[in-house]
């Protein structure tokens, strides 16, 4: 639990708590999922670099002593100084040798000795040249005295300028510190000034690691020295949920957008709307993994609005939409749950959904961020808002409301395809980075939100922004605008236009050959750790370990047993 809460604090110290709200600058007139992931990777870059000057600051402004408290326990005293410079090495080791190791330990992937230090990894003149990695680091070791001693297993890179003998004024240096070694390389490095480059495995006191890596940059004998891993995960450990009641953690991303902050919102000037939205979006504020999901008493305006939309989609569904949403649409109207009299509640569709593919809903109060919106569904769980859009425009609403998230999303999420390619998207975006997760974004955008598919030589619709605007949906189908073959390579790049209609459209042949393209694109993506879904503990596991990789294996062979058990059943005969 220290752990979930320490990489908690570190992802709030490098991001915004109301990504979208109009007071932090986010454009009133933008409302889709693309420009929230842009906006929030612009902030938080600007917040990351905000933290980290003042942190170089800050260490250029005091000695190593005032930077970092003392290691409690075996700490080393802050008068022992650890000469580096002029120290004659205490471990000769051959020049020749292209890999040393200290012990018998193999290792998992080799370090890449082209990579160049980062922006926040090159030290500048005269700094102690602190990176993010180290930042975070210094922030869970001052959490308390106890976090400070804590045994801390880290990588570290060294570029070596006066050839392999220096390594063992860093061996000598690590012993000084308290530290065990676990593994080490060496390599001709590829750089020029640059000898060798060594990756160094150990374990140490927090503390203890944080004057090491000072010591270490002090010394003229390095081009350069980077905090790399910890077990193989970046040490900044990026937070993403694990379960799905860790969803709860994620509100404090979520922006309360409130028609009376935007002149241009139709309800601006309408006090009673104001006001119901602010009661909606404190409902779904205080909702909790486990509650069921609140009832909200809908007005006869309100269902007057829902009607409206309602009735003009059942007339051009038939006609427009996919196979897929035409079938579940039907099955909501049997069930009694599409009916055009009253507004359906969450919790009664959300029991739809699980009974057919094991989707849930959970309450929102507005528009999440990116991240958070697209990591829910890693779990299965659409985050919808209540919310009924203005009455004075019922076609047409500048952020998602109910009847959108109804009528465009809820239908296909019965799709047991069209679940799963949702799924996929969400597993993706889990520990991605901001680049990575605008181009999701786009991803999700161009399919889920405006996609188009084939059926039957005919060009259909499953995007749910169509399917619940028919403005949209009619100039997606005309020949005013450009279809494409979906490629995410290339979608997940494309501009797309918030002002008007988009004037290109992606179309998949069909749910499964999207999901395929999909899958191929992700495995190129730079997160370096996989991710499953495991539905009996709804918890999804990293799969970073041969152990875990060898349990999943068990299973699968298990499931394989069952199949080939019930294809020879099948073959039988009579």
């Amino acid at each position: 639990m220290m752990a979930v809460a320490a990489a908690q604090k570190n992802r709030e110290m490098f991001a915004i708590k109301k990504s979208y709200s109009i007071e932090n600058g986010y454009p009133s007139r933008r409302r889709s999922l693309v420009d929230d992931a842009r906006f929030e990777s612009l902030v938080v870059k600007q917040n990351k670099q905000t933290v980290l000057e003042e942190a170089r600051s800050k260490a250029n402004d005091a000695s190593l002593e005032e930077c970092i408290q003392q290691a409690k326990g075996d700490h080393v005293p802050a008068e022992q100084k650890v000469e580096l410079q002029d120290e004659q090495p205490s471990l000769e080791l051959p020049v020749e040798d292209e890999y040393v190791a200290v012990d018998d330990i193999e290792t998992e992937a080799p370090f890449d000795t082209n990579a160049e230090p980062a922006d926040d990894e090159v030290p500048t003149k005269n700094d102690y040249g602190l990176t993010e990695d180290e930042i975070v680091l210094s922030n869970a070791a001052s959490e308390s005295p106890e976090a400070e001693s804590a045994m801390q297993r880290a990588a570290l890179v060294v570029r070596l300028k006066e050839g392999i003998s220096s390594l063992g004024r860093i061996l000598k240096a690590i012993e000084t510190f308290h530290g065990a070694v676990q593994h080490v390389e060496s390599r001709q490095s590829r750089i020029e000034g640059v000898d060798h480059d060594v990756l160094i495995k150990l374990e140490m006191t927090r503390g203890n690691l944080l004057q090491l890596i000072r010591s270490l940059r002090q010394s003229g004998s390095f081009s350069s020295m980077n905090l790399l891993a910890e077990n193989n995960i970046s040490v900044k450990a990026p937070w993403f949920p694990k379960h799905a009641s860790e969803l709860d953690n994620c509100n404090h991303l979520m922006t309360k957008y409130e028609p009376d902050l935007d002149m241009n919102h139709p309800g601006f000037a309408d006090k009673v709307y104001r006001q119901r939205r602010k009661e909606i979006a404190e409902i779904a504020f205080a909702f909790k993994y486990g509650d069921p999901i609140p009832h909200i008493n809908y007005t006869d305006v309100e269902v007057k609005t829902w009607r409206s939309v309602f009735r003009t989609v059942q007339d051009l569904a038939p006609k427009h939409a996919c196979a897929e949403y035409r079938a579940a649409f039907q099955m909501l109207q049997d069930e009694q749950i599409f009916v055009d009299h009253r507004l359906p509640q969450l919790q009664e569709m959300s029991d739809f959904l699980r009974k057919h593919t094991g989707f849930s809903l959970r309450p929102a109060a507005g528009l999440l961020t990116a991240r958070d919106f697209l990591a829910s569904l890693a779990f299965r769980i659409f985050q919808s808002t209540q919310y009924v859009r203005h009455v004075n425009s019922p076609y047409h609403t500048p952020e998602p409301d109910t009847i959108h998230e109804l009528l465009g999303h809820m239908p296909l999420l019965a799709d047991p395809s069209f679940a799963q390619f949702s799924q996929e998207i969400g597993l993706a975006s889990l520990g991605a980075s901001d680049d990575e997760i605008e181009k999701l974004s786009t991803v999700y955008w161009f399919t889920v939100e405006f996609g188009l598919c084939k059926e039957h030589g005919q060009v259909k619709a499953y995007g749910a922004g169509l399917l619940s605007a028919y403005g949209e949906l009619l100039h997606a189908i005309s020949d005013k605008c450009e279809h494409r073959a979906f490629e995410p390579a290339t979608t997940a790049v494309q501009p797309y236009q918030d002002q008007e209609y988009q004037p290109i459209y992606y179309v998949a042949e069909s749910f499964e050959d999207a999901k395929d393209k999909f899958r191929r694109w992700v495995s190129t993506m730079s997160r370096p750790f996989e991710v499953r879904f495991n539905p009996h503990t709804e918890r999804v596991e990293i799969l970073d370990s041969v152990d875990k990789l060898e349990t999943l294996v068990h299973q699968m062979n298990t499931e394989i047993l069952h199949l080939t058990n019930a294809i020879s059943k099948l073959r039988r005969p009579f």
